[in-house]
């Protein structure tokens, strides 16, 4: 692979760097620990999180185009996938503004840009399921890295509130994208296993069928219930601290 091939773009480095500085200005809020956030925990802890949540989108599809490219899918790289950029993962509105809105809006986080996959071109059966996998496993990688920084390094209150509600993000999105629904990564995983009949229902239903299951998390109490707690005990389970990860939620949408 050209060494170019993987350079993260300038506009993928500007937003990883409000996510730092907005993890700078979380980590000195002068707010009492296990009280109300004050100016600085608010204004960080949204910064970090919400250009935290734009990095992770970035990393989701990059996971699928690099997976894609050791498969055989060279167009990956020529269509300028493995850099990083958000502007080459389809539209910026809908495939970036758009998830960050709504997560900033309802703090669920929806499934941003999309890389286009020459299947064709992909080795076999296994490699087409991995490149599906390689997204959401970018997601649980990154939640799981950011409880670690949280244990042990130790930080400040509210910067390891703000990094354990965006891990608890990550597992949001690993959970949700993991889902057999076509149009979802968890259907692409299995997709190339299935019979002829279902692959084409699949298709069919690729465009609409994530739109009721957003709807239904949102509207209908009861799966939205039981998407969050099977998220939260996953979150628990690899090691989140969900008192850090409330804190982090309450600063975050500081408007409600």
């Amino acid at each position: 692979m050209q060494r170019s091939a993987v350079r993260p773009s300038p506009v993928f480095l500007a937003i990883l760097a409000i996510a730092i500085a907005g993890g700078v200005v979380a980590a000195f809020s002068d707010a009492f620990p296990y009280s109300n956030p004050d100016v600085m925990a608010k204004a960080g802890i949204f910064l970090m999180v919400l250009a935290g949540w734009g990095v992770s989108l970035c990393l989701h599809e990059f996971g699928h185009a690099f997976v894609a490219y050791r498969g055989g899918d060279r167009e990956v790289y020529f269509k300028g996938y493995l850099t990083l950029d958000p502007r080459k993962y389809t539209d910026p509105v809908f495939s970036l503004v758009f998830p960050l809105l709504i997560l900033a809006v309802g703090g669920i986080p929806l499934p941003g840009g999309a890389v286009f996959i020459n299947h064709h071109s992909l080795r076999n059966r296994r490699t087409e399921s991995l490149v599906s996998l390689a997204g959401p496993f970018f997601n649980l990688v990154l939640g799981i890295l950011l409880m670690l920084v949280v244990s042990l390094v130790q930080p400040t209150f509210w910067l390891a509130a703000g990094l354990s509600y965006l891990a608890l993000l990550q597992i949001f999105a690993f959970v949700l994208n993991i889902l057999p629904i076509p149009g979802l990564d968890g259907w692409g995983a299995i997709e190339p296993w299935l019979s002829p009949e279902a692959q084409r229902f699949g298709a069919k239903a690729r465009p609409w069928a994530p739109l009721i299951l957003f709807v239904a998390i949102f509207a209908v109490p009861a799966v939205g219930n039981a998407f969050q707690e099977v998220s939260y005990n996953l979150y628990e389970l690899v090691g989140g601290d969900g008192v850090f990860a409330a804190f982090g939620d309450l600063a975050f949408r500081f408007w409600e």
